[in-house]
């Protein structure tokens, strides 16, 4: 374990103790050895003025929903101390009534709440005080032998039994540090939960955190295994699709399925022990709000319907019922962590964000399991103790507060081509608004930086390949775990050609473009959409394919066969649950289809000015990219959940096609 800590960037904040609680923190959640995730707390003890201009002696203690890594001030809330400290001295305290009197104890009350474990820190007689999950101390404690170990490797640190967190830990800790003054001590050492370190001076205690964690990492190197087991193996995308929809079907909504392949995870996933070894609890009970108490064993061909995750939901309602009081209500039974044998580990959750917290919890559980077993063995709290915590009010708050109200696609995952411009874009942009994962297709390279945020990621491709598309699709499916949603939109339109002066290359490429690059990707695509949620390919045509135009044959031609080859899709694919429609656009001259050219010369045709022409339709409306990206999205939500094989202009109204 490094020590982060640079004298010259602290003394920047000498004479600002929330601003020195700022810099520490950060030290802190910048290693993910220490805390992950929203994990750890820290607080500092300060005089400040009230409203009224009087001393008043305050906590400042990380609020919920705040990550150490970058927490800043705000993320501080100030609580007055003493009566936070008379807390303690109460015989009992619901968690109810612990979290209303610390909200009525905050000099702001429109600060996040403060920490579960504010009345902890409020009694430990130090300024500044760390609080860490480290991987390194509780893999000593989840060991059968752990007391002993732990006495051994810290006989300068107070080691305490685990009790719960909140009120009954700080209670307990109340009691200890009556009997014995903790400023003795370099520390306290929660058995399954973590470690206190705290000083009057903020880098004496990030100091002392930094040596304590050290020594833990020495004990494991002198005494066990620091090497994980390691693999490459190749796994069928398909089988992962199918995975992805089993939990999604058990959780009741579109899961994203992230499959951790790195040769750490694989080699886990091989071990002839993981099933028994990972099915035995999370690092600290902390985790259980994101992983659940264990992940589910799948095997490395999963059967049709994947029978390990209807037999995990089962299990986990059994767990329920045998640990639950009247008053609760069971959570989804539905996996967070899969470990497929031999392929990896699999996150399943809604948002990229859920599944990335998972994928890192994950990944330092499998090292500290096996690390823990090479020195003695792996031994989580009890089930009984785990359930306690996941259904905890105060654990369950703090991840509904972190929880966003969900979109209509919420944890799907879908491929727009021709995105890097026009509709293709405003679809991606509609479709990620909307709560999905969406991956664009373009033969223009700069898709890659223009889709590279908020949910969008951009792929070259050339549609006019076959194995390119196939290679781009499969890629979709390593990165997310499925596909639902298709909008087939790439196309060019290459105007002013009559029949008779056709080229080849216009014809040919106009046709291939649009319609043939269609049906290559509704081919490569349509394997994994029948393991999608309530999948759907949405279709891009064009008013041509009803009211042609002179001039226009080829692109006229090449709409009017992607209809009908989305007519004959929707009847093939309907008994696979999946909906095939089509969309009409007109008139959307914010695309590269549009040049200015073009709009003079179609302008002229009709002998009127071009922004006369822009709204030469029946309602006189200005049709956008974005009218028909939203468009396309709405078609993919469950609100056309029963429309398949229709037909749908945006064109403002247009006579000729009516």
């Amino acid at each position: 374990m490094k020590s982060l800590w640079n004298d010259e960037a602290a003394a920047v904040y000498r004479n600002d103790d929330l601003g020195m609680r700022v810099y520490s923190s950060r030290l802190l959640g910048a290693d993910k050895n220490l805390v992950m995730h929203g994990g750890g707390n820290t607080s500092v003890k300060a005089t400040i003025e009230d409203f009224f201009g009087r001393a008043i002696k305050v906590l400042y203690i990380k609020g919920s929903g705040w990550d150490l890594e970058t927490i800043e001030k705000a993320g501080f809330p100030a609580i007055k101390l003493q009566e936070t400290q008379m807390l303690a001295e109460l015989e009992t305290l619901s968690d109810t009534d612990m979290t209303q009197q610390l909200r009525a104890l905050m000099l702001d009350p429109s600060a996040p709440s403060p920490s579960v474990e504010a009345i902890l820190h409020a009694i430990l007689p130090a300024k500044f005080i760390d609080h860490t999950h480290t991987d390194a101390i509780v893999t000593l404690s989840n060991n059968p032998q752990g007391a002993r170990i732990l006495e051994e490797v810290f006989p300068d640190c107070l080691v305490l039994p685990y009790v719960m967190p909140g009120f009954i830990l700080s209670r307990q800790v109340n009691g200890a540090i009556k009997r014995d003054d903790p400023r003795h001590y370099k520390g306290i050492i929660l058995q399954h939960h973590g470690v206190f370190t705290f000083s009057d001076e903020a880098k004496i205690a990030y100091g002392n955190m930094i040596e304590l964690v050290s020594r833990a990492e020495a004990y494991i190197a002198e005494n066990g295994e620091t090497r994980v087991a390691t693999a490459e193996n190749k796994f069928d995308l398909l089988n992962l699709a199918r995975i992805r929809n089993a939990v999604s079907l058990v959780r009741g909504e579109a899961q994203l399925g992230i499959l951790d392949r790195s040769p750490s995870a694989q080699g886990y996933s091989a071990l002839g022990t993981v099933s028994e070894i990972s099915s035995r609890g999370p690092i600290t009970p902390d985790h259980v709000i994101r992983t659940k108490r264990i992940p589910v064993i799948i095997g490395a061909n999963p059967a049709k319907g994947v029978p390990e995750i209807q037999q995990y939901a089962i299990d986990y309602t059994k767990y329920f019922e045998e640990n639950h009081t009247a008053q609760l209500q069971m959570l989804d039974p539905a996996p967070r962590v899969g470990i497929w044998r031999n392929a990896g580990s699999i996150a399943f959750g809604s948002s990229l964000k859920e599944c990335n917290i998972i994928s890192d919890i994950a990944k330092h559980t499998r090292h500290a399991v096996q690390i823990g077993e090479s020195i003695g063995g792996w031994q989580a709290l009890s089930a009984e103790d785990i359930f306690a915590l996941e259904y905890w009010v105060l654990e369950q708050a703090k991840l509904g507060q972190n929880t966003a109200p969900k979109k209509p696609h919420q944890g799907k995952v879908a491929i727009v081509s021709g995105a890097y411009s026009g509709i293709g874009n405003a679809t991606c942009e509609a479709l990620a608004a909307e709560g999905a994962v969406v991956v664009g297709l373009d033969i223009n390279p700069e898709v890659v930086s223009q889709l590279g945020c908020d949910g969008m990621l951009g792929l070259e491709c050339d549609l006019t390949n076959s194995n390119a598309i196939a290679v781009a699709v499969d890629h979709v499916i390593s990165l997310y775990g499925g596909l639902d949603i298709v909008v087939c939109n790439a196309g060019v339109f290459k105007a002013g050609e009559r029949i008779e002066d056709h080229t080849e290359c216009t014809w040919s490429e106009t046709l291939d473009i649009n319609l043939t690059a269609t049906q290559r990707l509704m081919t490569a695509a349509i394997p994994y959409l029948k393991w999608g949620i309530d999948p759907s390919i949405l279709i891009v045509g064009s008013r041509n394919y009803a009211a042609p135009g002179p001039g226009a044959a080829a692109y006229s031609v090449s709409k009017a066969g992607i209809t009908q080859l989305a007519r004959v899709a929707a009847l093939e694919l309907a008994a696979n649950g999946i909906r095939v429609n089509i969309v009409h656009p007109d008139a959307v001259f914010d695309t590269a289809l549009w040049t200015e050219e073009t709009l003079a010369r179609s302008a002229a045709r009709y002998d009127i000015s071009v922004e006369e022409y822009k709204t030469k339709n029946l309602l006189g409306k200005t049709i956008t990219a974005a009218n028909v990206g939203r468009l396309l999205s709405t078609m993919a939500s469950d609100v056309f959940t029963a429309t398949t094989g229709a037909q749908i202009p945006i064109d403002g109204g247009n006579d000729r096609v009516i």
